[in-house]
C-alpha cells in the first residue's frame, strides 16, 4: 500500500494551502541530495515528498485524491515513483529558495543555473462502456505530438547564457531595484536552435502521430481525467516532455444505471408471472444472468446480487446489482380477460394485504442505501 500523502508531509487533511508548501519545503530541505549524498533512502523521501506536493497543491489532482486516494491516478503512470529528479527541480526548483545555492541545487546536471522547461500538455477524451469502467481497461490511442527532429542540436543562449532568465536592474526612487524575466531569445530553456532539419520547424521539433496505450483503472467515473506522464509535446532543447491528460467520458447503458459502486435494473413482469412465479434473464455488466422471482413477488421488491456492481476504484470490492421489479398492469383487456379480473375482484386472495414484511417504498430505499 502507497504511503498517504498528508502522512508523508506530515499533515492534516484540512491543511491550507500555504501550510502544504511549507511542509513540502521543509521535508524537501531536510531530504535534498546535496544534504544526504548516497543515501537511497533520503532520496526517495525526496521523491515522495514532491509526488505529494504535486497532488495536494493543485487544488483538482487534491479533490480527486481526497474523493478517491492512490487510484485516481493509477491510470496514467503517476506515482510509484514516477518523478524523477528532474521533474522535481524542474517544478518545483523556486521552493528551496538559495538554500542550496541557487533555485536548482546543483545536483544532476542543474548546477550553473541552467532551466528545464516543460513541454505543453495534450488532452484527448476516452470513452468507455460500462462493462470496461466495470472492470478496468487498457486502451491504445493515437496520438499527434510534438517530438525534436532527428538530428536537430542546440546551443547555449548567449542572451541569458544559458540561465533561461534575464536580470534587469531598474533605478527608482528607493533604491535600485533588481527583477528577473524570462529569456525572450531561447524562451527560458537556456538554449537556442543551433542546427535545424529540413523536416523541422523554427524550435527544431516536428510533428509525429503515436500509439499511447493507457491502463484505466476500474470504477472511474464520467469526468474523470488521467494522466499519461512525459506523452505530450516535447520542448527545444534540454526540455522535459509535456503530460498526456486523458478525460473519460462513460457511454450509456441500454438497461443498466450506475449509482456509485451499485448498479439498478428495472425489471418489469406480468401480472400472471408475479402471482405464479417465473425465473427471468437480466443483464449484468458480465453478461446475462437468469435470476428466480418467488410466486407472489411484489411490485417494487429489490432484489440484491451482491458484487455484480462496479468494482471499487479504491480496491475496495465491487457494489451490487439491484434488481427492481415492476408489476407490468396492461392497458387495454379484451372482454374475456375483463371478465375474468371482475370475477377475480369478488376474490379475497387479490384483496391487498400487506404483512409487516412488506416494507413500504420508503423503507426499500432506506435499505438500499444501508
Amino acid at each position: 500500500m502507497k504511503q498517504d500523502f498528508y502522512e508523508i508531509l506530515g499533515i492534516s487533511k484540512s491543511a491550507s494551502a500555504a501550510e502544504i508548501k511549507k511542509a513540502y519545503r521543509k521535508k524537501a530541505l531536510e531530504y535534498h541530495p546535496d544534504k544526504n549524498p548516497g543515501d537511497a533512502k533520503a532520496e526517495e523521501m525526496f521523491k515522495k515528498s514532491a509526488e505529494a506536493y504535486e497532488v495536494l497543491s493543485d487544488p483538482d489532482k487534491r479533490a480527486r485524491y481526497d474523493q478517491y486516494g492512490h487510484a485516481a491516478f493509477e491510470g496514467g503512470g503517476f506515482g510509484g515513483g514516477g518523478m524523477n529528479m528532474e521533474d522535481i527541480f524542474s517544478q518545483f526548483g523556486d521552493i528551496f529558495g538559495s538554500a542550496f545555492g541557487g533555485s536548482f541545487g546543483g545536483f544532476g546536471g542543474f548546477g550553473g543555473g541552467q532551466r528545464r522547461v516543460k513541454g505543453s500538455n495534450l488532452r484527448i477524451r476516452v470513452k468507455l462502456s460500462l462493462e470496461e469502467v466495470a472492470e478496468g481497461v487498457e486502451k491504445k490511442v493515437k496520438v499527434k505530438r510534438k517530438v525534436k527532429a532527428d538530428g536537430v542540436t542546440y546551443k547555449t543562449c548567449s542572451t541569458c547564457n544559458g540561465n533561461g532568465q534575464v536580470t534587469k536592474i531598474t533605478n527608482t526612487i528607493l533604491g535600485r531595484m533588481q527583477t528577473a524575466a524570462t529569456c525572450s531569445s531561447c524562451g527560458g530553456s537556456g538554449q537556442i536552435i543551433d542546427h535545424r532539419p529540413a523536416d523541422a520547424d523554427a524550435q527544431g521539433l516536428k510533428v509525429v502521430e503515436e500509439t499511447v496505450s493507457i491502463k484505466i483503472p476500474a470504477g472511474v467515473e464520467n469526468g474523470m481525467q488521467l494522466k499519461v506522464s512525459n506523452k505530450g509535446n516535447e520542448a527545444p532543447g534540454n526540455s522535459i516532455p509535456g503530460d498526456l491528460l486523458v478525460a473519460i467520458e462513460t457511454k450509456e447503458h441500454e438497461t443498466l444505471k450506475r449509482e456509485g459502486d451499485n448498479l439498478h435494473y428495472d425489471l418489469y413482469v406480468s401480472i400472471s408471472d408475479a402471482v405464479l412465479g417465473t425465473s427471468k434473464e437480466i443483464d449484468t455488466v458480465g453478461g446475462k444472468v437468469r435470476i428466480k422471482l418467488e410466486p407472489g413477488i411484489q411490485s417494487g421488491k429489490i432484489l440484491r446480487l451482491r458484487g455484480k456492481g462496479i468494482n471499487n476504484l479504491n480496491g475496495y470490492g465491487s457494489g451490487d446489482l439491484l434488481v427492481h421489479v415492476n408489476v407490468w398492469t396492461p392497458k387495454e383487456l379484451n372482454k374475456e380477460q375483463r371478465e375474468f379480473f371482475e370475477k377475480m375482484s369478488q376474490n379475497e386472495n387479490f384483496e391487498p394485504k400487506p404483512e409487516k414484511s412488506d416494507k413500504s417504498f420508503f423503507e426499500k430505499v432506506k435499505d438500499m442505501f444501508s
